[in-house]
């Protein structure tokens, strides 16, 4: 019964989230992953809903601090302001460095997230997912690119990969990225 009143508490929270039924995939990451080649700015051009995301002009800075974590600076344009969020990226394998953990706040655990496929001079296919008592799970998907705007082509290939890998995109949706600052 404590388990039914768990999940009715936890519902507000994922109603702006992808949940589904069952455990995590676990999709293939990019082979020979090199994250200083991905470090940098990348522009957000789709995502599955994320209650953290809501503005437009999304976008995430990589750079590696002086104790060997990335500093992850993820800024988007929200009710009038730019609004920043700091956050650390570590790798936890370094035989498997495309799958990064990133926090943003000492009190969370670390959150997946994946590097499912970039170039890493145009596009950037990320995925996370966390399991919520082993009954359900909430996952995130972004498109990512190095401009604000993307060839519908590039789009097309990284929608398709994350299909190949399971995930839904039915609730996928484009962000913002006009008339931001540096436009």
């Amino acid at each position: 019964m404590s388990t039914v009143y768990l999940l009715l508490l936890l519902l507000p929270l994922v109603s702006a989230q992808t949940y589904r039924w069952g455990q995590c995939p676990t999709p293939d990451v990019q082979p020979n992953f090199n994250l200083q080649q991905y470090l940098g700015r990348w522009y957000e051009i789709e995502k599955l809903p994320a209650s953290f995301e809501r503005g437009k002009c999304i976008e995430a800075n990589y750079s590696v601090r002086k104790d060997g974590t990335i500093r992850v600076l993820n800024s988007q344009f929200y009710k009038e302001k730019t609004r920043l969020a700091e956050g650390t990226a570590v790798v936890q394998d370094p035989r498997d460095p495309a799958r990064l953990a990133v926090g943003f706040s000492y009190f969370a655990p670390y959150s997946p997230y994946w590097i499912l496929s970039t170039d890493y001079t145009t596009v950037s296919v990320v995925y996370s997912c966390t399991n919520i008592l082993n009954i359900f799970y909430i996952e995130y998907a972004w498109i990512l690119g190095r401009s604000r705007f993307l060839l519908p082509e590039t789009v097309s290939y990284a929608k398709e990969l994350l299909m190949n890998e399971g995930v839904q995109l039915y609730r996928m949706k484009a962000t913002d990225q006009r008339m931001c600052k540096d436009d």
